[in-house]
Formats: structure tokens, sequence, C-alpha cells
């Protein structure tokens, strides 16, 4: 992986970038799909939903992802479905250089959104590629919004896409170790027992649970 183009805003650690799209193989294409499926069966046990937010774009990025959910690619089978609606979202997926018009808008999206968040500049415009900051464009996602992950391509092709969302779970992943849905293995005995900041007790109801035995789990109690 090479290093993103632009460089992160004050005090933002560097995104990995994403690899720019290969051919646009079936294999391949298959290959990056089931890396992903297991990723988010394996570490979320659940389905991550995607916002998209254009913020000035030729449309050809937008293309791009909707091809996301055709027949070919179904991301819908990977556990990944797109919202219209913010609160909704664990993924901003942006395109385009970041109008100025655009400010309030995209902050405004990116805080209605819960944590623990992704933000994924997509395309070369979102990367700062392609427009220089002027008085209309700050030429960058990276210059309001604190970008996760980078995905390179002028459009980036569908399996570049699914790279990049590969990357992105993997950087939401290691927001939230501590979370049940992310360690599959929490249960609410052992959250009630840690709260308690009795860390025997918490082993224990961690166990019991783990061995499926409620007698256990209520004395570890």
């Amino acid at each position: 992986m090479t290093g993103a183009p632009g460089s992160p805003g004050p005090g933002q650690d560097r995104p990995i970038p994403a690899a720019a799209g290969g051919p646009d193989d079936a294999a391949l294409a298959d290959q990056a799909a089931a890396r992903l499926r297991q990723r988010i069966a394996s570490q979320f046990g659940r389905s991550l939903h995607i916002r998209t937010l254009d913020t000035g774009s030729c449309a050809a990025c937008e293309q791009e992802i909707r091809l996301l959910a055709a027949p070919h690619y179904d991301l819908h089978r990977l556990g990944f479905f797109f919202t219209p609606a913010p609160r909704h979202a664990d993924l901003l997926m942006v395109t385009g250089p970041m109008i100025r018009a655009f400010d309030v808008a995209a902050r405004k999206a990116y805080d209605a959104m819960p944590g623990p968040k992704i933000v994924v500049a997509t395309g070369a415009c979102a990367l700062g590629g392609v427009y220089s900051p002027d008085a209309f464009v700050h030429g960058s996602v990276g210059e309001i919004l604190p970008v996760d992950v980078w995905i390179p391509g002028c459009p980036p092709s569908p399996l570049a896409l699914l790279q990049g969302l590969l990357v992105a779970v993997g950087r939401l992943a290691e927001k939230v170790p501590e979370l049940s849905f992310a360690t599959g293995e929490t249960s609410g005995e052992a959250h009630r027992a840690s709260r308690a900041g009795d860390p025997e007790a918490s082993g224990e109801a961690h166990r019991a649970s783990r061995s499926g035995d409620p007698e256990a789990s209520g004395e570890a109690q």
C-alpha cells in the first residue's frame, strides 16, 4: 500500500489507504467478498450499514458504488446494506472534492452517526487528487471530516471498493474490541460483574456463560 495523497488534519493519524482496483475479474471479486463476509460474521455478528455522501462529484463514483448492489457483486450477501439515514449508519462513504457550500451538511451527517463510526474517502476527487483548494472547494474530504480509509481511483472499480470496505471493517473492529457484538463472548452477566468491580465474578460469569451452565452463572454473581 502506498501513502494517501494529502496530509491528515490536526491530531489525525495518517489513514491506511485501500488498494487500487486491479483487473475486475470474478475470481478476485469472490476472494475479496469471502474475506469481507468472514470478517463481518466473526467480528460483529451483525450487518453493517453504509451512508453515501456526495460532496460535489461527477457521479462516476456513485455509479460504481451502485454496482456493488447489483447481482454480480451482491453486497447484501456480505452483510452490508445502504441506508439513507446517518443515524442508522456505521460507515460514511464520501465522494467528491468537498465543496465549501457542503461544509455544514457534511458535518451534520457525520455528527448524526452513532459511534463508533468510519469515514471512507472514495475516488480521486475525495482524496485531493483532482481539484486544488480554492474559494469553492476544499479539494479533499479530509479537510472537513476525519478520514479512516482512502480508496483511490477515477472512478474506483467495484473490486477496489470491496477492498476498501475490507480495510474499513478492520478499522471499525479496532475501535470496538470491548463491545459484546465484536468479541462474541461477553454475556450480560459478565457485563454486570465487571461493572460491579469484581474481576473474579466477571471471570466466573464468562466461563459459566461459555459453558452454558446457568446455575454456575448465577453463583458467579
